[in-house]
Protein backbone atom coordinates (compact mmCIF):
# COMPACT_ATOMS: atom_id res chain seq x y z
CA UNK A 1 0.00 0.00 0.00
CA UNK A 2 1.78 3.35 -0.88
CA UNK A 3 1.41 6.27 1.28
CA UNK A 4 -1.29 7.68 -0.94
CA UNK A 5 -4.01 5.16 0.24
CA UNK A 6 -2.43 5.10 3.69
CA UNK A 7 -3.19 8.35 4.68
CA UNK A 8 -6.30 8.91 2.54
CA UNK A 9 -8.29 5.54 2.67
CA UNK A 10 -11.49 7.40 1.98
CA UNK A 11 -10.24 9.06 -0.62
CA UNK A 12 -10.15 13.12 0.22
CA UNK A 13 -9.66 14.98 -2.40
CA UNK A 14 -5.74 15.99 -1.79
CA UNK A 15 -5.05 19.98 -1.74
CA UNK A 16 -2.35 22.09 -2.69
CA UNK A 17 -1.04 24.39 0.43
CA UNK A 18 -1.97 27.04 -2.26
CA UNK A 19 -5.60 25.98 -2.39
CA UNK A 20 -6.17 25.51 1.18
CA UNK A 21 -5.06 29.25 1.77
CA UNK A 22 -7.66 30.13 -0.58
CA UNK A 23 -10.52 27.92 0.49
CA UNK A 24 -9.43 29.32 4.08
CA UNK A 25 -9.72 33.03 2.34
CA UNK A 26 -12.94 32.47 0.76
CA UNK A 27 -14.54 30.88 3.99
CA UNK A 28 -13.27 33.86 6.05
CA UNK A 29 -14.03 36.58 4.03
CA UNK A 30 -17.09 35.51 2.88
CA UNK A 31 -18.41 35.28 6.67
CA UNK A 32 -16.43 37.81 8.52
CA UNK A 33 -17.10 40.50 6.03
CA UNK A 34 -17.90 43.31 8.64
CA UNK A 35 -16.09 43.25 11.99
CA UNK A 36 -16.08 46.11 14.49
CA UNK A 37 -13.18 45.37 17.02
CA UNK A 38 -12.08 47.51 20.01
CA UNK A 39 -8.14 46.45 21.26
CA UNK A 40 -5.24 48.23 21.67
CA UNK A 41 -1.91 49.74 18.86
CA UNK A 42 1.02 47.55 18.78
CA UNK A 43 3.80 47.21 17.10
CA UNK A 44 2.85 49.72 14.70
CA UNK A 45 4.86 50.45 11.17
CA UNK A 46 4.65 53.05 8.19
CA UNK A 47 6.71 51.62 5.29
CA UNK A 48 7.38 53.98 2.26
CA UNK A 49 4.52 52.37 0.51
CA UNK A 50 2.09 54.61 2.55
CA UNK A 51 0.08 51.70 4.00
CA UNK A 52 0.10 51.03 8.09
CA UNK A 53 0.85 47.80 9.11
CA UNK A 54 0.23 46.93 13.41
CA UNK A 55 -1.66 44.21 15.53
CA UNK A 56 -4.33 45.27 17.28
CA UNK A 57 -4.40 43.23 20.97
CA UNK A 58 -6.22 42.79 23.98
CA UNK A 59 -5.35 40.88 27.64
CA UNK A 60 -5.40 37.25 25.82
CA UNK A 61 -5.15 37.59 22.01
CA UNK A 62 -3.64 39.66 19.19
CA UNK A 63 -4.04 39.78 15.85
CA UNK A 64 -2.14 41.14 12.58
CA UNK A 65 -4.05 44.24 10.78
CA UNK A 66 -2.88 46.25 8.15
CA UNK A 67 -5.05 49.59 6.58
CA UNK A 68 -3.98 50.32 3.41
CA UNK A 69 -3.23 53.78 2.34
CA UNK A 70 -6.31 54.60 0.65
CA UNK A 71 -8.71 54.17 3.54
CA UNK A 72 -5.60 55.75 5.88
CA UNK A 73 -5.14 58.98 4.13
CA UNK A 74 -8.72 59.59 5.82
CA UNK A 75 -7.70 59.29 9.16
CA UNK A 76 -7.80 62.63 10.70
CA UNK A 77 -5.42 61.74 13.36
CA UNK A 78 -2.09 60.21 13.91
CA UNK A 79 -1.53 56.65 15.19
CA UNK A 80 0.24 55.41 17.70
CA UNK A 81 1.21 52.82 19.60
CA UNK A 82 -0.60 51.95 23.11
CA UNK A 83 -3.66 53.50 21.08
CA UNK A 84 -7.12 52.34 22.39
CA UNK A 85 -9.69 52.18 18.75
CA UNK A 86 -12.11 50.91 17.84
CA UNK A 87 -12.37 49.92 14.17
CA UNK A 88 -14.33 48.80 11.35
CA UNK A 89 -12.45 45.70 9.53
CA UNK A 90 -13.04 42.63 7.10
CA UNK A 91 -11.40 39.12 8.39
CA UNK A 92 -8.84 38.76 5.62
CA UNK A 93 -5.79 35.39 4.93
CA UNK A 94 -3.18 36.35 3.58
CA UNK A 95 -2.18 34.04 1.21
CA UNK A 96 1.96 33.68 0.68
CA UNK A 97 1.94 33.18 4.11
CA UNK A 98 -1.20 31.64 5.19
CA UNK A 99 -1.88 34.20 8.09
CA UNK A 100 -4.90 35.37 9.33
CA UNK A 101 -5.41 39.23 9.25
CA UNK A 102 -7.76 42.37 9.61
CA UNK A 103 -8.07 44.64 6.98
CA UNK A 104 -9.43 47.54 8.19
CA UNK A 105 -11.46 50.08 7.19
CA UNK A 106 -12.25 53.07 9.27
CA UNK A 107 -10.61 53.66 12.58
CA UNK A 108 -11.54 55.74 15.59
CA UNK A 109 -9.98 56.40 19.14
CA UNK A 110 -12.14 54.77 22.02
CA UNK A 111 -13.08 57.74 24.51
CA UNK A 112 -12.47 60.54 22.48
CA UNK A 113 -13.35 61.66 18.91
CA UNK A 114 -10.50 61.25 15.82
CA UNK A 115 -11.14 64.58 15.50
CA UNK A 116 -10.14 65.68 18.61
CA UNK A 117 -7.47 63.76 18.68
CA UNK A 118 -6.13 65.18 15.47
CA UNK A 119 -6.61 68.81 16.99
CA UNK A 120 -4.52 68.19 20.11
CA UNK A 121 -1.59 66.38 17.75
CA UNK A 122 -1.35 69.19 15.27
CA UNK A 123 -1.75 71.95 17.99
CA UNK A 124 1.11 70.46 19.57
CA UNK A 125 3.75 69.50 17.07
CA UNK A 126 2.77 73.25 15.56
CA UNK A 127 3.43 74.87 18.64
CA UNK A 128 6.81 73.11 19.68
CA UNK A 129 7.40 74.49 15.50
CA UNK A 130 6.98 78.18 17.01
CA UNK A 131 4.26 78.85 14.94
CA UNK A 132 1.94 80.53 17.84
CA UNK A 133 5.06 82.46 19.38
CA UNK A 134 4.42 85.96 20.13
CA UNK A 135 6.99 87.29 18.37
CA UNK A 136 5.94 86.29 15.07
CA UNK A 137 2.72 88.08 14.99
CA UNK A 138 2.14 90.71 13.49
CA UNK A 139 0.36 94.00 14.32
CA UNK A 140 -2.77 95.78 12.81
CA UNK A 141 -2.49 98.94 11.02
CA UNK A 142 -4.44 101.26 13.02
CA UNK A 143 -6.59 102.54 10.16
CA UNK A 144 -6.35 99.97 6.87
CA UNK A 145 -7.72 101.66 3.83
CA UNK A 146 -8.45 98.08 2.39
CA UNK A 147 -9.39 94.99 3.38
CA UNK A 148 -9.29 91.44 2.70
CA UNK A 149 -12.09 88.73 3.03
CA UNK A 150 -11.76 85.06 3.03
CA UNK A 151 -15.11 83.27 3.50
CA UNK A 152 -17.82 81.47 1.42
CA UNK A 153 -19.87 84.63 -0.31
CA UNK A 154 -23.45 82.96 0.53
CA UNK A 155 -22.78 82.76 4.65
CA UNK A 156 -23.97 84.32 7.29
CA UNK A 157 -20.26 85.65 7.90
CA UNK A 158 -19.76 87.91 5.05
CA UNK A 159 -23.04 89.67 5.20
CA UNK A 160 -21.95 90.72 9.24
CA UNK A 161 -18.75 91.67 8.16
CA UNK A 162 -19.86 94.07 5.55
CA UNK A 163 -22.28 95.58 7.78
CA UNK A 164 -20.15 96.32 10.33
CA UNK A 165 -17.72 97.80 8.36
CA UNK A 166 -20.15 100.04 6.13
CA UNK A 167 -21.72 100.88 9.71
CA UNK A 168 -18.41 102.12 11.42
CA UNK A 169 -16.45 103.73 8.56
CA UNK A 170 -16.48 104.66 4.74
CA UNK A 171 -13.99 105.18 1.97
CA UNK A 172 -12.45 101.29 2.68
CA UNK A 173 -11.69 99.42 -0.19
CA UNK A 174 -13.41 95.53 0.77
CA UNK A 175 -12.05 92.94 -1.65
CA UNK A 176 -13.73 89.91 -1.62
CA UNK A 177 -12.13 86.47 -2.01
CA UNK A 178 -14.92 83.73 -1.70
CA UNK A 179 -13.95 80.33 -0.66
CA UNK A 180 -15.27 77.09 0.19
CA UNK A 181 -15.14 76.77 4.22
CA UNK A 182 -16.68 73.40 4.63
CA UNK A 183 -15.49 69.98 3.63
CA UNK A 184 -13.07 68.09 1.64
CA UNK A 185 -11.52 71.25 -0.69
CA UNK A 186 -12.32 74.25 2.09
CA UNK A 187 -8.44 73.25 3.76
CA UNK A 188 -7.02 74.23 -0.25
CA UNK A 189 -9.43 77.02 -1.26
CA UNK A 190 -8.59 79.00 1.91
CA UNK A 191 -5.10 78.31 1.42
CA UNK A 192 -5.31 79.63 -2.75
CA UNK A 193 -7.07 82.69 -1.18
CA UNK A 194 -4.42 83.94 1.35
CA UNK A 195 -1.72 83.40 -0.89
CA UNK A 196 -3.35 85.06 -3.81
CA UNK A 197 -3.82 88.05 -1.56
CA UNK A 198 -0.27 88.01 -0.65
CA UNK A 199 0.77 87.78 -3.86
CA UNK A 200 -0.62 90.88 -4.94
CA UNK A 201 -0.27 92.84 -1.76
CA UNK A 202 -3.93 94.61 -2.72
CA UNK A 203 -5.01 94.57 1.21
CA UNK A 204 -3.81 96.20 4.39
CA UNK A 205 -5.11 93.00 7.07
CA UNK A 206 -7.21 90.38 6.08
CA UNK A 207 -10.04 88.90 7.86
CA UNK A 208 -10.42 84.68 7.58
CA UNK A 209 -13.11 82.71 9.02
CA UNK A 210 -17.11 81.74 8.17
CA UNK A 211 -19.89 81.57 11.13
CA UNK A 212 -19.79 78.61 13.83
CA UNK A 213 -20.28 74.86 13.22
CA UNK A 214 -18.80 71.55 14.74
CA UNK A 215 -15.63 70.66 15.24
CA UNK A 216 -16.16 69.05 11.35
CA UNK A 217 -17.50 72.25 10.21
CA UNK A 218 -14.06 73.60 11.46
CA UNK A 219 -12.33 71.20 9.94
CA UNK A 220 -10.79 73.26 7.24
CA UNK A 221 -9.37 75.65 9.85
CA UNK A 222 -8.02 72.95 11.94
CA UNK A 223 -5.94 71.97 9.15
CA UNK A 224 -2.38 71.96 9.08
CA UNK A 225 -2.15 74.02 5.26
CA UNK A 226 -4.26 76.40 6.53
CA UNK A 227 -2.16 77.15 9.49
CA UNK A 228 1.08 77.80 7.59
CA UNK A 229 -0.82 79.59 4.99
CA UNK A 230 -1.35 82.02 7.66
CA UNK A 231 1.89 81.79 9.03
CA UNK A 232 3.40 82.61 5.97
CA UNK A 233 1.46 85.37 5.11
CA UNK A 234 2.99 88.80 4.70
CA UNK A 235 -0.37 90.59 5.32
CA UNK A 236 -1.96 90.76 9.14
CA UNK A 237 -4.29 88.03 9.62
CA UNK A 238 -7.36 88.49 11.40
CA UNK A 239 -8.97 84.67 12.38
CA UNK A 240 -12.64 83.93 13.02
CA UNK A 241 -14.78 81.27 13.03
CA UNK A 242 -17.78 82.05 15.00
CA UNK A 243 -16.57 80.24 17.83
CA UNK A 244 -16.50 82.36 21.05
CA UNK A 245 -14.99 79.48 23.42
CA UNK A 246 -13.77 77.08 21.72
CA UNK A 247 -10.45 77.81 19.44
CA UNK A 248 -9.05 76.75 16.24
CA UNK A 249 -5.82 76.17 14.89
CA UNK A 250 -6.21 79.08 12.83
CA UNK A 251 -7.06 80.90 15.51
CA UNK A 252 -3.79 80.27 17.76
CA UNK A 253 -1.41 80.90 14.06
CA UNK A 254 -3.23 84.05 13.50
CA UNK A 255 -2.14 87.68 14.10
CA UNK A 256 -5.48 88.34 16.04
CA UNK A 257 -8.29 85.98 17.14
CA UNK A 258 -11.50 87.36 17.27
CA UNK A 259 -14.41 85.33 18.47
CA UNK A 260 -17.02 86.14 15.84
CA UNK A 261 -17.03 87.26 12.30
CA UNK A 262 -18.81 90.61 13.27
CA UNK A 263 -16.48 91.47 16.14
CA UNK A 264 -13.64 90.95 13.58
CA UNK A 265 -14.80 93.62 11.80
CA UNK A 266 -15.44 95.73 14.54
CA UNK A 267 -11.30 95.16 15.35
CA UNK A 268 -10.14 95.78 12.55
CA UNK A 269 -11.77 99.51 12.19
CA UNK A 270 -12.31 102.19 14.31
CA UNK A 271 -15.59 104.11 15.28
CA UNK A 272 -16.44 107.34 12.87
CA UNK A 273 -16.71 108.82 16.65
CA UNK A 274 -13.43 107.27 18.37
CA UNK A 275 -11.51 108.55 15.16
CA UNK A 276 -12.86 111.95 15.48
CA UNK A 277 -12.30 112.46 19.05
CA UNK A 278 -8.99 111.02 18.81
CA UNK A 279 -8.31 113.59 15.82
CA UNK A 280 -10.09 116.67 18.21
CA UNK A 281 -7.10 115.42 20.76
CA UNK A 282 -4.69 115.64 18.53
CA UNK A 283 -5.37 118.93 17.84
CA UNK A 284 -5.55 119.88 20.77
CA UNK A 285 -2.35 118.79 22.04
CA UNK A 286 -0.69 120.27 19.00
CA UNK A 287 -1.91 123.62 19.28
CA UNK A 288 -0.57 123.37 22.74
CA UNK A 289 2.88 122.35 21.47
CA UNK A 290 2.81 124.67 18.80
CA UNK A 291 2.07 127.52 21.42
CA UNK A 292 4.77 126.09 23.98
CA UNK A 293 7.08 126.35 21.41
CA UNK A 294 6.40 130.01 20.11
CA UNK A 295 7.18 131.48 23.14
CA UNK A 296 10.16 129.30 23.95
CA UNK A 297 11.30 130.66 20.91
CA UNK A 298 10.34 134.06 21.22
CA UNK A 299 12.09 134.15 25.09
CA UNK A 300 15.40 132.25 23.36
CA UNK A 301 15.17 135.44 20.09
CA UNK A 302 14.99 138.41 23.57
CA UNK A 303 17.91 136.30 25.03
CA UNK A 304 19.82 136.64 21.73
CA UNK A 305 19.24 139.86 20.77
CA UNK A 306 20.40 141.02 24.02
CA UNK A 307 23.49 139.37 23.87
CA UNK A 308 23.86 140.62 20.13
CA UNK A 309 26.24 143.11 19.83
CA UNK A 310 27.16 145.83 15.92
CA UNK A 311 30.74 145.60 14.32
CA UNK A 312 31.21 149.38 15.90
CA UNK A 313 30.53 148.19 19.22
CA UNK A 314 32.59 145.00 19.00
CA UNK A 315 35.44 147.21 17.72
CA UNK A 316 35.32 149.60 20.61
CA UNK A 317 35.29 146.68 22.97
CA UNK A 318 38.19 145.03 21.15
CA UNK A 319 40.11 148.50 21.20
CA UNK A 320 39.46 149.11 24.94
CA UNK A 321 40.27 145.94 25.66
CA UNK A 322 43.76 146.75 24.05
CA UNK A 323 44.41 149.70 25.64
CA UNK A 324 44.15 147.92 28.91
CA UNK A 325 46.37 145.19 27.46
CA UNK A 326 48.71 148.12 26.64
CA UNK A 327 48.50 149.83 29.85
CA UNK A 328 49.20 146.43 31.91
CA UNK A 329 52.18 145.89 29.47
CA UNK A 330 53.23 149.30 30.07
CA UNK A 331 53.26 149.21 33.75
CA UNK A 332 55.24 145.57 33.87
CA UNK A 333 57.80 146.59 31.79
CA UNK A 334 58.25 149.58 34.02
CA UNK A 335 57.87 147.50 37.32
CA UNK A 336 60.25 145.25 35.99
CA UNK A 337 63.08 148.19 35.29
CA UNK A 338 62.86 149.72 38.67
CA UNK A 339 62.87 145.77 40.31
CA UNK A 340 65.96 145.63 38.12
CA UNK A 341 68.15 149.22 38.86
CA UNK A 342 66.70 148.05 42.65
CA UNK A 343 69.13 145.09 42.54
CA UNK A 344 71.75 146.45 40.33
CA UNK A 345 71.82 149.61 43.21
CA UNK A 346 71.83 146.67 45.92
CA UNK A 347 74.31 144.58 44.89
CA UNK A 348 76.92 147.03 43.61
CA UNK A 349 76.76 148.38 47.39
CA UNK A 350 77.63 144.81 48.24
CA UNK A 351 80.15 145.00 45.65
CA UNK A 352 81.78 148.08 46.78
CA UNK A 353 81.97 147.05 50.37
CA UNK A 354 83.82 144.01 49.57
CA UNK A 355 86.55 146.47 47.47
CA UNK A 356 90.13 146.44 48.69
CA UNK A 357 90.23 150.10 47.66
CA UNK A 358 87.71 150.55 50.41
CA UNK A 359 90.11 149.57 52.77
CA UNK A 360 92.87 151.23 51.52
CA UNK A 361 90.35 154.63 51.83
CA UNK A 362 90.73 154.18 55.36
CA UNK A 363 94.23 154.50 55.88
CA UNK A 364 95.45 151.02 55.24
CA UNK A 365 98.01 150.54 52.90
CA UNK A 366 99.42 147.44 50.19
CA UNK A 367 103.09 146.20 50.16
CA UNK A 368 104.04 144.27 47.39
CA UNK A 369 107.58 143.25 46.28
CA UNK A 370 109.16 144.51 43.23
CA UNK A 371 109.33 141.39 41.05
CA UNK A 372 106.42 139.36 40.15
CA UNK A 373 103.94 142.36 41.70
CA UNK A 374 103.75 139.72 44.97
CA UNK A 375 101.75 141.08 48.03
CA UNK A 376 103.65 141.05 50.93
CA UNK A 377 101.45 139.80 53.84
CA UNK A 378 104.44 139.06 56.76
CA UNK A 379 107.53 140.85 57.57
CA UNK A 380 109.71 137.71 57.38
CA UNK A 381 108.80 137.66 53.76
CA UNK A 382 111.43 140.53 53.08
CA UNK A 383 114.86 141.16 53.13
CA UNK A 384 117.52 144.23 53.87
CA UNK A 385 118.03 146.70 51.08
CA UNK A 386 115.07 145.13 48.98
CA UNK A 387 113.01 147.06 46.64
CA UNK A 388 109.27 147.36 47.33
CA UNK A 389 106.10 148.84 46.85
CA UNK A 390 103.41 150.83 48.80
CA UNK A 391 99.95 151.12 47.48
CA UNK A 392 97.84 153.54 48.75
CA UNK A 393 93.96 154.45 47.48
CA UNK A 394 94.87 157.28 45.91
CA UNK A 395 98.81 156.49 44.27
CA UNK A 396 101.73 154.09 45.19
CA UNK A 397 105.23 154.80 45.76
CA UNK A 398 108.58 152.80 45.81
CA UNK A 399 110.63 152.29 48.80
CA UNK A 400 113.86 150.26 50.21
CA UNK A 401 113.75 147.88 53.31
CA UNK A 402 116.19 148.56 55.91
Amino acid sequence: MDSTTRLNPYSVPILSVTRFTQLAQELIEDNLAELLLRGEISNLARPASGHWYFSLKDEHSQIRAVMFRTANRRVPFTLENGQQILCRARASVYTPRGDLQLVVEEIEPEGIGGLQIAFEQLKNRLEQEGLFAPEHKTVLPPYPQSIGIVTSATGAAVHDILNILERRTSGLHIVLRPTVVQGEEASASIVDAIEEFNTFCCVDVLIVGRGGGSLEDLQAFNSEGVARAIFNSQIPVISATGHETDYTIADFVADLRAPTPSAAAELVVKNRNEVEQHVDQLRLRLGSAVKHRLERNRSALATLMHRLRSPVQQLQLRKQELENLRQRLDAGIKYRLENCRYQLSTRSRELEALSPMQTLKRGFAVVEKQHGATLVTSAAELESNERIKIRFSDDAVWARVE
